[in-house]
């Protein structure tokens, strides 16, 4: 009944959360979800990787050559625009907003977390070391209360952290 936002670094972990979504598209039942790539930065490094195929590894170029391609999936929308990404907050449930940056220490991220954390069918996924002193380790320590953006938000969404991608 929520969104899943996935605070991601813009260079690489972002590409490797796509490429796992291709990969799993099926296993993982993600077709009924909008996914959202919500960073700047991170859609133009997935241009990069996108044109650059040839420089792969084995596994990689066989996920490339199957049936969905992490850069194209069927239900990826590549936020530009800030009014893009403010749309996003718009949706309720069935979104999964992978946005920068990935400690949530600043980024379009930060307003993702304003709109879901206080709602308990929403679920934050860490998929990256959170250091000391940034709002990802807070929230990795369970707080109980945020403070965002001028605001207090009572953390109700369901936390997790993944220590290691599947390799």
């Amino acid at each position: 009944g929520g969104n899943v936002v996935i605070p991601a670094f813009a260079v690489g972990r972002s590409q490797e959360l796509l490429y796992w979504f291709a990969d799993y598209f099926e296993a993982w039942n993600l077709a009924p979800w909008r996914i959202f790539l919500d960073s700047p930065m991170a859609a133009k490094v997935t241009a990069v990787y996108d044109r650059h195929e040839d420089l792969f590894d084995d596994e990689a170029r066989s996920v490339w050559r199957g049936r969905i391609k992490p850069f194209a999936l069927p239900n990826l929308r590549v936020t530009a625009s800030v009014d893009d990404s403010k749309a996003i907050n718009r949706i309720r449930g069935g979104a999964i907003v992978i946005a920068g940056s990935g400690m949530a220490n600043a980024g379009r991220v930060r307003h993702h977390l304003r709109n879901n954390l206080a709602n308990p069918h929403a679920h934050v996924v860490f998929v990256g070391y959170q250091a000391d002193g940034t709002l990802g380790r807070l929230l990795v320590n369970a707080v109980k209360r945020v403070r965002l953006f001028g605001g207090d938000i009572t953390v109700r969404a369901q936390l997790h952290t993944i220590g290691r991608l599947p390799a």
